[in-house]
């Protein structure tokens, strides 16, 4: 099964160096990479230039003019660019561990979408490891154990690995706190949605919407979580000026009953 991992990213080129960095180090290396940006300056496309010279996997520059937050249309315009059976959404600030590709293909399961975790990274300690290039894609737990007592990270948890059980389906139709900064689906049963919906302006909700519209089609919300979280790089907190409205249209849609975006990916196919 050939997977696709579409990163989204903008204007945070020291960010998208340490996540391809992950990719390069990944157990698995049967997937592609599609790096999605949302309007970045030229710098953007230099880090993806020497990564495409290293990477033993194809990654690919997908890019849309900057006409702000736009995560939804950038991530649509990835899906269409790829063939692969298996997509990957994340972040250009969420940094994977060298395991995060083989257990996303071990944990798909047709009739499922995967929705994984974050453990978050402190301000402080983002600054130490993007200016000292420190690899903490491989880390172990006694690595972390130490960030940790540090003060680097609040939780341990996040980075415990538990085996496929039923317990990961025990919430199959809920969509609260599935993030598009780890969640993954087959192709088809995105194309089936028609993506994510461009309707949404600026940030928030639009993941909430895909996850809605997914298990409107039967779809089970299988759970990721204690098997292949990512490593969240601290950032500011993007500009929520329309997160009401982008809340009042999540809740238009909650309480219909249509499975397909109204301005999704069908206009790039």
């Amino acid at each position: 099964m050939r997977i696709a991992v579409i990163v989204t990213t903008y204007n945070r080129s020291d960010a998208l160096a340490a996540v391809l960095e992950g990719y390069l180090a990944q157990s698995d290396s049967d997937f592609e990479v599609l790096v999605a940006d949302d309007g970045s300056t030229p710098d953007t496309a230099g880090v993806v230039k020497t990564y495409q010279a290293r990477a033993p996997f194809p990654i690919t520059h997908v890019w849309q003019k900057d006409d702000g937050f736009r995560a939804a249309a950038i991530r649509n315009r990835a899906l269409a660019a790829t063939k692969a059976e298996y997509i990957v959404f994340t972040d250009g600030d969420c940094i994977p561990p060298v395991d995060f590709v083989a257990q996303q293909r071990k944990l798909s399961e047709r009739g499922c979408f995967l929705s994984g975790n974050r453990l978050l990274l402190s301000q402080e300690f983002t600054r130490q490891m993007l200016e000292q290039k420190i690899p903490v894609h491989l880390w172990r737990f006694g690595d972390w154990l130490r960030a940790y007592r540090a003060g680097h990270i609040a939780r341990l948890l996040p980075l415990i690995r538990l085996p496929d059980s039923a317990f990961r389906k025990i919430s199959p139709r809920r969509w609260q706190g599935a993030k598009t900064c780890n969640l993954s689906a087959f192709r088809d049963d995105l194309l089936k949605v028609n993506g994510l919906d461009e309707s949404y302006t600026g940030w928030g909700q639009e993941d909430s919407d895909l996850v809605v519209r997914l298990i409107r089609t039967g779809l089970v919300n299988k759970s990721a979580r204690f098997s292949a979280p990512v490593l969240h790089l601290w950032h500011k907190e993007n500009d929520r000026s329309h997160l009401e409205e982008n809340k009042r249209r999540l809740q238009q849609v909650l309480s219909a009953t249509h499975i397909r975006a109204l301005k999704g990916v069908d206009q790039y196919l």
